[in-house]
């Protein structure tokens, strides 16, 4: 079996570079890292992603939906921040909830971009315990 010892980057879908570089870049913050023809390298703390391009169709979730996503954390400060900055920017909250229990415990408040792909900004209070 093999020892993973991380993740080292995930893929978010896109149709329009420039755009969904604008979007995840100049309007929620992270950081560009590099740029070719078909994909943007972003950082996300100390963690990257990167946005490419698609040919096929980007997969939705059903309509009121949002368990396909990409979830961020975030501190308190930010989370509060993003849910007034953001409706201003033109960004639609579609679904904030304060998880009390389960897996992942803390508030979340959900997002699309440009393509539709949904992104959640969680201010994380407890998760899994590390493994030893």
């Amino acid at each position: 079996m093999l020892k993973v010892e991380g993740v080292l980057h995930f893929t978010i879908p896109v149709k329009d570079l420039d755009r969904a570089e604008k979007f995840y870049g100049d309007l929620l913050g992270f950081t560009k890292v590099a740029h070719t023809e078909r994909i943007v390298f972003m950082r996300a703390g100390d963690d990257f992603f990167n946005l490419t391009v698609s040919e096929n169709p980007i997969t939705q979730n059903a309509a009121g939906r949002h368990e396909i996503h990409s979830a961020f954390k975030v501190t308190s400060q930010v989370y509060d921040d993003a849910l007034q900055s953001l409706p201003k920017k033109g960004v639609e909250i579609f679904k904030q909830e304060d998880r009390r229990e389960g897996v992942f415990v803390g508030r979340s408040a959900y997002i699309r971009d440009p393509d539709g792909n949904v992104i959640e900004f969680i201010d994380l209070k407890r998760a899994p315990a590390t493994r030893v």
